[in-house]
């Protein structure tokens, strides 16, 4: 028991969370005289470890989850979706959706797909709120920052909000209330060509560097207001807003991460810094869930499928999910950290 706990260490703490690496800047930065002890050298510190290390995890994890991709084309995940019924597709549209894209932006036009395909809106909806909230990157980047525990339990709560929000929406009939030119649009079946292991493999090198320039101006900024909240902003502040002395701080930070427009990758320094300044990490995880999955842009291009009525109620239904993971992991923080 003791090797496998040396092992999982391992790998927590040096090849997912690379604290050889913090050292390992810590000790450049010292050579070249910069105090890392003061505000200004722990924020250049800070800034330069989470960009190398989000780059790293965001390239390594794009490219092998790009590869699993790569057998589920469109096509193929709408036959797969059409086998099943009731609650069984709702829970296997959740589950495709942590293979797929990285962000609502993405996932939409997937959505609007199976949905003209014939799906029912209530298995689509399913695939639309997993995908860019408990994707396998998403599993893997909180396993490097808050450990296995959370991020498993995490990912179960994302794919059970998935489930519900989906059956709630089909049992609700809502889908009259999707635009008549999405459901008048038709499918055409083109199978899906066979591709090699060579084609695999350019199709996930593509991604990954596609992804990466689409993202990496948003890992710059929220590296950046991460390094800020970390050595900038009082404990005391943060605490007081986002920790268990604001009894309101999972509403708050939902409706403040709403408006914000990132993927995981942009959100994780931020979550991260907050953490450590105190912040509940309930009311971090909402923050996170809300901007990856409500974000105004992805409700503006979700408005073109659906009319205004199951644009709310898709809000809704996220909106208190987010909520009730959010007071649910403050209530059992102290058992998974």
């Amino acid at each position: 028991m003791q090797i496998l706990k040396e092992i999982w260490d391992f790998t927590q703490y040096q090849l997912l969370g690379m604290k050889w690496l913090d050292t390992l800047i810590g000790k450049i930065l010292s050579s070249l005289g910069v105090d890392t002890s003061t505000r200004i050298g722990g924020s250049i510190e800070f800034f330069v470890y989470d960009v190398i290390k989000i780059i790293i995890l965001l390239c390594l994890l794009i490219f092998f989850i790009s590869y699993i991709q790569s057998f589920f084309p469109p096509e193929r995940s709408k036959k797969i979706l059409g086998r099943f019924q009731g609650l069984g597709a709702n829970s296997v549209a959740a589950l495709l959706g942590t293979v797929t894209p990285f962000c609502s932006c993405s996932s939409i036009p997937l959505f609007i797909g199976f949905t003209s395909a014939g799906l029912p809106v209530g298995v689509t909806f399913s695939f639309l709120i997993s995908s860019p909230m408990v994707d396998l990157g998403s599993l893997l980047l909180l396993m490097s920052i808050f450990g296995a525990k959370v991020a498993v339990v995490y990912v179960i709560l994302g794919l059970i909000i998935a489930v519900i929000g989906g059956t709630v929406i089909e049992k609700l009939r809502m889908g009259k209330y999707v635009e008549s030119f999405i459901m008048m649009a038709g499918n055409v079946d083109i199978e899906a060509p066979d591709l090699t292991r060579k084609d695999r493999l350019v199709y996930s090198r593509d991604q990954m560097l596609s992804t990466f320039k689409k993202v990496f101006p948003y890992i710059l900024i929220g590296v950046g207001i991460g390094a800020i909240i970390h050595n900038w902003i009082p404990e005391e502040w943060i605490n007081s807003v986002l920790g268990s002395k604001n009894p309101f701080g999972v509403v708050l930070a939902t409706l403040v991460g709403i408006p914000m427009y990132a993927d995981i990758f942009g959100v994780i320094p931020i979550a991260e810094a907050l953490l450590s300044k105190g912040a509940d990490l309930g009311t971090v995880l909402s923050f996170m869930m809300a901007v990856t999955t409500l974000s105004i842009p992805s409700m503006v291009m979700l408005r073109k499928a659906v009319k205004p009525e199951l644009l709310a109620l898709f809000i809704a239904i996220c909106t208190m999910g987010i909520i009730f993971v959010g007071y649910l992991f403050n209530a059992i923080q102290g058992f998974i950290i």
